[in-house]
């Protein structure tokens, strides 16, 4: 268990030997402090495989400084891999989006500026391996379930009985659904509330197993943590439902939260959820569905219809 600066807290980190090969899963953030702590916890000289469940700088801040030193085999999700191939392209869309949402070029280069002076964007690897094309993880006996939602990258690992879920089920946090671009086509945004009805399907492979979260020490099980997420899914959409779909989301920040925010990337966290919220309000029924898949709709249909029949007499209106 790592410190970082981010709002987040503590991040963990999980190692295992495989055929007296040492593997680590995630790194945390490129900072000297963290690297003190993952030093003193792992015996970096005999890692051999290091695992990242997905590209946010405290999951793999670390990787390139532990593979220019140590010599371990880094292996990323394939939609990092883009991510990281594509950068600046990747930004200069981001600019876009967050222009459609409302915000100004003045907010834009604060953004950049921010992520920037916090380290946001670590060094790349200089060599590594895609997860989903290569052969490693058979080899090891580790399979991974594609989860994204809290980003287009997230990969569950499992390995024997115990599944390391990065952000993806974190014990009372509501992780944000990160905006961002499509990184299939860089021609529009990540549709993080469809990808994350998916993978709630998916997830439901995750019962019985030791859920190893990327933050906080425990997560008892699947379907509280999924509960907890979707509940606070469905009181914050109940807020942003009362405003004018057609109010610009900077605009929806505005109104529910006055001036009180003005740190440029806690007001990129809350348009990404508020672009999130908009997104099941348009489409309730996708969640529904997925709920109703995996056994868990009827502990949330009151809320559910509460927010929903609200939405739907306030367009009749």
């Amino acid at each position: 268990t790592i410190d970082t600066p981010y709002m987040v807290g503590e991040v963990n980190c999980y190692s295992t030997e495989i055929n007296g090969e040492l593997v680590l899963f995630d790194t945390g953030p490129a900072l000297p402090a963290a690297l003190a702590s993952l030093q003193q916890a792992v015996d970096l000289g005999c890692l051999r495989y290091l695992f990242i469940t997905h590209g946010h700088v405290d999951h793999y801040g670390l990787a390139a400084h532990i593979q220019a030193n140590f010599g371990a085999e880094i292996l990323i999700p394939r939609k990092d891999a883009i991510k990281l191939q594509r950068h600046v392209e990747r930004l200069t869309h981001m600019d876009r989006l967050l222009l459609e949402c409302g915000f100004d070029e003045s907010f834009i280069r604060n953004l950049r500026k921010t992520l920037t002076d916090n380290k946001f964007f670590p060094i790349i690897p200089e060599h590594y391996q895609v997860v989903e094309e290569s052969d490693i993880p058979e080899r090891l006996g580790i399979s991974w379930l594609s989860c994204p939602g809290h980003s287009q990258s997230d990969l569950v690992y499992l390995f024997g009985d115990y599944a390391v879920t990065g952000d993806i089920l974190l014990k009372n946090i509501f992780q944000a659904p990160l905006l961002d671009v499509d990184l299939e086509t860089f021609s529009g945004r990540f549709r993080n509330y469809d990808a994350y009805c998916s993978s709630l399907l998916k997830m439901k492979a995750l019962r019985g197993l030791k859920i190893l979260p990327g933050h906080r020490k425990e997560v008892a099980g699947l379907d509280g943590t999924v509960l907890f997420y979707v509940r606070k899914l469905l009181e914050r959409a109940g807020h942003v439902g009362r405003i004018s779909a057609s109010e610009p989301v900077r605009g929806v920040i505005g109104k529910l939260f006055g001036g009180a925010m003005t740190d440029p990337f806690l007001l990129y966290l809350k348009a990404s959820e508020i672009v999130f919220m908009r997104d099941f309000l348009a489409d309730p029924g996708r969640l529904k569905c997925a709920l109703e898949q995996i056994g868990l709709f009827d502990q949330v249909s009151a809320l559910y219809r509460e927010v929903v029949e609200k939405l739907v007499s306030a367009e009749n209106k």
